[in-house]
């Protein structure tokens, strides 16, 4: 008992600043809580937008395509899973795609044609007017999100942003955007998977709410 309370007792104190692994740590954690913070602030109805919006595709039988480089490129493939596996309920599964996939479409692209392309001709080759495509960069600079995005738009499809504060180019392409309160590449990483899960979210809760009504 009195290791225990000795234990509780020891991690209700403030972490020591004079350890610079503890001070890096609670940075880290009060800059992550800091973004939530202003993200609840300001970008609330910009999630339920992308939400609705997904979700209306999804009802029509549309599907929904992601894609991103490096660790948005690992957040466009987890958002599909959610989607096609399953997020909370046991429901059927739900149309999505990531672009960040197939190595070989990726390599060939980038080897025949260039770096540029690898979403772009994959857009042409699987998305139809009605789709959501959903491009994730957190500088909203990249150019082979810009070029995927521009060819969504020119099929017909709807394009949703995902990127950082500036919103770069992708913010004034995209039908819709949401924009993360932070020019810190980790915090504007940390909150769009946070927002892909609320999105998941909204998403089964509107589709299952509806088949069991």
């Amino acid at each position: 008992m009195r290791d225990t309370q000795a234990h509780q007792a020891s991690r209700s104190k403030p972490p020591d600043p004079s350890f610079p692994e503890i001070s890096l740590v609670s940075e880290a954690v009060e800059g992550n809580m800091e973004t939530s913070r202003r993200l609840l602030k300001e970008s609330v109805k910009d999630i339920v937008k992308a939400a609705a919006m997904m979700t209306g595709a999804l009802r029509q039988g549309r599907k929904i395509v992601l894609f991103g480089n490096g660790g948005s490129a690992a957040d466009a493939q987890h958002i599909a899973a959610e989607l096609v596996g399953r997020f909370k309920a046991n429901r059927p599964p739900l149309r999505a795609l990531a672009l960040t996939t197939n190595s070989s479409i990726l390599t060939a692209v980038g080897n025949d044609f260039a770096f540029e392309e690898i979403f772009s001709r994959q857009i042409s080759s699987e998305v139809q007017e009605g789709d959501i495509v959903i491009g994730i960069s957190t500088s909203g600079r990249s150019k082979n999100v810009l070029n995927a995005i521009r060819e969504a738009r020119r099929i017909g499809a709807k394009t949703i942003g995902l990127t950082g504060s500036a919103g770069g180019q992708l913010a004034s392409l995209c039908d819709h955007c949401i924009l993360v309160p932070s020019d810190d590449t980790q915090r504007i990483q940390e909150s769009h998977i946070m927002i892909g899960h609320i999105l998941c979210e909204l998403i089964e809760s509107a589709l299952v709410t509806t088949r069991e009504s």
